[in-house]
C-alpha cells in the first residue's frame, strides 16, 4: 500500500475541489494572493495557453511559499500545520479568436461575450502547475513542472433571451469563459473535444501525468491510502 502524500490545492474553485474529491483525493485548500492583472501586465504575456500556465504557476508558487513557511515555523508538538506534500495551482481561460478570456468583468460583459460565442467554438485552456515540497528523506524531488489541458468547446446557438436569463443566474460571472459544462450552462454547450475535466477546471489525466513525472504514484494521493 502506498504511503499517503498530501496535496494542497491553490484554488478557491468549488468545481476543482469537487473534481479531486470525486477522484478520491481530499486536498487542503489554500487560496493564493496573486494579483493576476498585475502579473500579466508585468510579463506582457497574452497567448491564452501561456496565460493559463503562467497564472497556474504563480498561484502554486505563492501557496507553496506559505505552506513551507508554516511548516518551518511550527512547534514540534503542533499537529495543525500542514505536512509538506504537493501543491497544485490551476488557471483556466477561454481562447476565442486568440484572445484569453477569464471571468467576465460584469453582467454586461458576460452578455456581450455570449453573443460572440454562440454558435461558435473556442478552446478552453487550463494550466496546471505542480510543486513537490516533500523532504528528500521522504522521497521528495524538489520538482516543479506544469502543462496545459486544451479542450475545444462548441457553443449552442442560444437566443438573446436565453443569454439574458443565464447571465441573470450569476453563474457566468464566477467562471472563466462565462460558461460551465457541469452547471446551469451545460445545456448551452453542444459538445466538447478533449478532456471533460479540463473544461471543469482540472484535468485528472494531465495531473496524473505530472505526478508520475515527479515519481508519485497516483493511488498515493487517494485519501486514507
Amino acid at each position: 500500500m502506498s504511503t499517503h502524500i498530501p496535496l494542497t490545492l491553490a484554488s478557491a474553485s468549488p468545481a476543482r475541489l469537487a473534481t479531486l474529491r470525486a477522484a478520491g483525493i481530499e486536498p487542503a485548500v489554500r487560496v493564493s494572493d496573486v494579483d493576476e492583472p498585475a502579473v500579466l501586465a508585468r510579463t506582457g504575456i497574452t497567448e491564452p495557453e501561456d496565460v493559463a500556465l503562467l497564472l497556474a504557476k504563480e498561484k502554486a508558487e505563492d501557496v507553496a511559499r506559505t505552506v513551507e513557511r508554516e511548516y518551518l515555523d511550527q512547534d514540534d508538538e503542533d499537529d495543525e500545520a500542514p505536512e509538506p506534500g504537493l501543491v497544485l495551482g490551476c488557471d483556466s481561460v477561454l481562447d476565442l479568436d486568440g484572445v484569453a478570456l477569464g471571468k467576465p468583468a460584469d453582467a454586461q460583459d458576460a452578455v456581450r461575450r455570449w453573443k460572440e460565442m454562440r454558435g461558435r467554438s473556442g478552446r478552453l485552456c487550463t494550466g496546471h502547475w505542480l510543486i513537490d515540497l516533500r523532504d528528500t528523506e521522504n522521497g521528495g524531488t524538489g520538482g516543479t513542472l506544469g502543462a496545459v489541458s486544451i479542450t475545444t468547446v462548441h457553443f449552442a446557438k442560444v437566443t438573446d433571451e436565453e443569454i439574458e436569463a443565464y447571465v441573470a443566474t450569476g453563474e457566468p460571472l464566477a467562471v472563466a469563459g462565462a460558461f460551465t459544462v457541469d452547471g446551469i450552462g451545460g445545456a448551452f454547450v453542444s459538445g466538447i473535444e478533449g478532456d471533460h475535466h479540463g473544461v471543469v477546471g482540472l484535468s485528472l489525466p494531465l495531473l496524473r501525468d505530472l505526478t508520475t513525472e515527479l515519481g508519485v504514484a497516483w493511488p498515493s494521493l487517494w485519501t486514507g491510502k
